[in-house]
């Protein structure tokens, strides 16, 4: 594998001078200021390359931008409403303009309106330290009393709704506010902040789009993006939903094995690829992390490992965060899958063999309590992640 890191750019508190003593060899990041459906122009692209590139005080960092997370789709896009048209070929230059750039790996996703959601973005855990979590009876309390969504309270199990209704009685005000701001969290320098108001809009916009009919969407934009991404030696890497089931009434259309091979199968080509996130696919208890690696690993182009602790054992149940080697996902399993595959791929003479990974997430623990970081991007907790994976993957080498 290809040890990555995550780095949101000059207002990242972690420096790239930070990402050079955790031995990561390359660096995935986006030009996140950029509004979803313009072009990603040469100097904007060249820019973050050079800041990738130096350290402060401007001498090398040896470190290069080797993926891009994400090249984001436009909600015109994936509702095919609006400029779709003019955002699709504005991606297509993106790509161009990316591929001369020698940029080869570029991850996206197709999740309606928010990208990743949680209820609480610090729970505090028994050693002190904190990690993200998804608590599902208070984001059904959100959809239900905060966001006030039509039709929320009668789409839930009567239990679920009940509980959620004590959850919101329990809450004072500025637990409820909290709690909204955790669900619309977004990442550092988007383009568009959420708000209740804004997912509102999204969601009327949505109106009856299907789950088929997204998977149509989407297969609509892949037959237009991925010739454009063979010809350049681009590899596209779809990202499942985080988490994988439905949520405010989206459908989400990339949460299964079941999902991901279709996508595969329906645009054959070597450039229509998959990000393997451990963690968001491990947060459904029937899916099978190393047996999707096994199965569908010729076309996993990056990988995302972190882990999760399932609280329930049905879809839609509560989950958080947990360290990455203590989780429902046997991570042991999944980098011996890996390994398995770049053996073949080897075997066959690819040049993509080895896979772009990056440590997923991270508990905040030591001085990240005080650091405040992205939600789920510390430094510390990152590299504790890091060197579990790479002391695994060593002996799984060997």
């Amino acid at each position: 594998m290809i040890e990555t890191w995550r780095w949101f750019g000059p207002n990242d508190i972690t420096t790239i001078s930070d990402v050079m003593q955790t031995g990561a060899q390359g660096i995935v990041s986006a030009l996140h200021h950029i509004p979803d459906g313009l072009v990603w122009t040469p100097d904007e692209i060249a820019r973050r390359q050079r800041e990738i590139a130096a350290r402060a005080d401007g001498t090398p960092s040896g470190l290069e931008w080797l993926v891009v997370e994400s090249l984001p789709v436009s909600e015109d896009i994936k509702q095919q409403t609006g400029d779709w048209r003019l955002h699709i070929e504005a991606y297509k230059t993106s790509l161009e303009n990316l591929a001369a750039a020698g940029i080869e790996t570029v991850c996206y996703n197709f999740m309606p309106v928010i990208d990743w959601t949680r209820t609480d973005l610090a729970w505090r855990l028994p050693h002190g330290g904190t990690c993200m979590r998804f608590d599902a009876i208070d984001f059904a309390a959100f959809d239900v009393h905060v966001l006030k969504r039509h039709g929320a309270r009668e789409a839930l199990p009567e239990a679920v709704a009940c509980a959620a209704d004590e959850r919101i009685r329990e809450m004072d005000d500025t637990r409820k506010s909290q709690l909204a701001a955790n669900v619309m969290a977004g990442l550092p320098g988007a383009a568009e902040a959420l708000s209740v108001d804004t997912i509102h809009t999204h969601l009327a916009r949505y109106g009856d789009i299907s789950a088929d009919r997204l998977r149509t969407h989407l297969l609509d934009f892949l037959s237009e993006v991925v010739p454009t991404a063979a010809r350049l030696g681009i590899r596209l890497c779809c990202h499942p939903d985080d988490p994988p089931f439905p949520l405010m009434g989206l459908p989400r259309i990339m949460s299964t094995e079941e999902d991901y091979r279709a996508l595969i199968e329906q645009i054959d080509d070597p450039a229509n690829g998959i990000t393997l996130c451990s963690g968001a696919l491990g947060a459904r208890p029937d899916n099978d992390l190393p047996g999707m690696m096994r199965r569908l690993g010729h076309r996993v182009h990056f990988l995302h490992l972190r882990n999760v602790r399932l609280e329930g054992d049905t879809v839609g149940s509560s989950f958080h965060e947990c360290e990455h080697l203590d989780g429902s996902v046997d991570m042991v399993a999944l980098l011996q899958a890996v390994a398995d595959e770049e053996g073949r791929r080897r075997a066959e003479g690819r040049s993509d063999a080895s896979i772009p990974m990056r440590p997923d997430h991270g508990q905040d623990i030591l001085d990240d309590l005080t650091r405040q970081a992205q939600p789920g991007y510390p430094l510390i907790g990152r590299l504790k992640g890091l060197a579990e994976l790479r002391g695994v993957a060593r002996a799984v080498w060997r």
